[in-house]
């Protein structure tokens, strides 16, 4: 075992948090060569890759005192910010994967994106609630404390609009109704339906709520599927106490050529065990 590895499973060891941003994957040749064959695949390949990218470029710590409780993860190279000059020609578009229910996760994921990217607002932030078990169906009481949430961000102007996903006509109808901060778009899973339901259609035609298309699954990356790629990049069998917190996925887009500059990844994760082993 070599010195960045053992650097490697010290610091998760001891660590209660993990930042993890995988910079632009338009640029990242290692990554951008393979191509994935599904949105989970994507994030589990991009987690692995960061990790073990990162883990050996560190050098060993000298002490136990300098051990951080939270290890911010990223490839300073892969990493583009965007410049104020530029700014007015992207669009800052993000979904936001909200993998527990601790609602404050929200308000962090949108603060370390504007940060990661070197921006003040993000134009458009899409949210996907938190896995429901297959028997039980998404409601309005479950959206709203989310939904509060990023109308928080909207009036402070971290956020310029704000989505949902994977809402049907009923459900979309209530969430306007009752939202002050009105959704700007709603994403609709072609697996689920190969063509937009005709209500849906109806409805977000008549109150300018722009219907989009996606192919992400209910989990975007299971807790399992999250512990092997850390493992793998460590080779460290002790990872079942880490738990996703959220996923942010952001994509940056040339607004007069409709390409995509940058695209990529933030992962935020905590440790459900604080005891640390040495």
């Amino acid at each position: 075992m070599d010195n960045h590895t053992t650097s490697a499973k010290v610091l998760l060891n001891h660590a209660t948090t993990l930042n993890l941003h995988t910079g632009n994957l338009v640029n990242r040749s290692r990554l951008k060569k393979k191509c994935p064959s599904s949105p989970s695949e994507e994030i589990q390949d991009c987690v692995r890759a960061t990790l073990s990218e990162w883990f050996a470029t560190i050098p060993p710590p000298t002490s136990p005192t300098d051990l951080p409780d939270t290890i911010d993860c990223s490839i300073p190279q892969a990493t583009e910010a965007i410049t104020p000059e530029e700014r007015e020609e992207l669009k800052v578009s993000v979904k936001l994967f909200i993998c527990e229910a601790d609602l404050s996760s929200i308000k962090d994921a949108v603060d370390k994106a504007c940060q990661a990217l070197a921006v003040s607002q993000l134009d458009s932030v899409i949210i996907a609630p938190p896995a429901l078990p297959e028997e039980v169906s998404q409601t309005l009481d479950n959206l709203q404390p989310a939904w509060s949430e990023l109308e928080g961000l909207v009036q402070s102007h971290k956020i310029a609009t704000i989505g949902t996903s994977d809402l049907d006509k009923e459900l979309l109808e209530q969430l306007y109704n009752w939202a002050q901060v009105k959704p700007s778009s709603n994403q609709v899973n072609l697996a689920s339906c190969c063509v937009m339901p005709p209500d849906l259609t109806a409805f977000a035609k008549e109150f300018d709520i722009q219907l989009l298309t996606h192919n992400d699954p209910k989990e975007l990356i299971t807790a399992a599927s999250f512990q092997e790629a850390v493992q793998e990049s460590t080779q460290d069998l002790k990872v079942a106490d880490w738990r996703l917190e959220w996923v942010l996925r952001y994509s940056i887009i040339v607004k007069s050529r409709g390409i995509i500059k940058a695209k990529g990844y933030l992962v935020h994760a905590k440790r459900s065990s604080l005891q640390h082993v040495l």
